[in-house]
């Protein structure tokens, strides 16, 4: 079965830089899209940045402001999510999503960003 692990999360300073990966298998990674959401206390998920079976990619400008980088490895079957300059508003539950044409979630790592 499919199966999404997220690891890297931790504990970094405001300014600081974490790189998230989410490991994959039981499923053709190539063939799917793969997505970064996060979840904050008392807040819905909100997408973080996508990228598509063709390697392209989209952010959610609003809550990454060109700060974070998304990328995979095919050869690896894992996902990245390189997180530049963090803010205090960054810390979030962070979930990678796979999706086409069946949908799943990992289990999410803890982001959290403090002094």
């Amino acid at each position: 079965q499919a199966r999404l692990v997220e690891s890297g999360g931790g504990l970094a300073q405001p300014g600081g830089s974490l790189r998230l990966s989410c490991a994959t298998s039981g499923f053709t990674f190539s063939i799917y899209h793969m997505s970064w959401y996060r979840q904050a206390p008392g807040k819905e998920r909100e997408l973080v940045a996508k990228i598509d079976n063709s390697a392209r990619t989209t952010y959610n400008d609003d809550a990454v402001k060109g700060r974070f980088i998304v990328s995979r490895d095919d050869s690896r079957n894992t996902m990245y999510l390189q997180m530049n300059n963090l803010k205090p508003e960054d810390t979030a539950v962070y979930y990678c999503k796979a999706e086409w044409p069946s949908i799943y979630w990992g289990q999410g790592t803890q982001v959290t960003v403090s002094s």
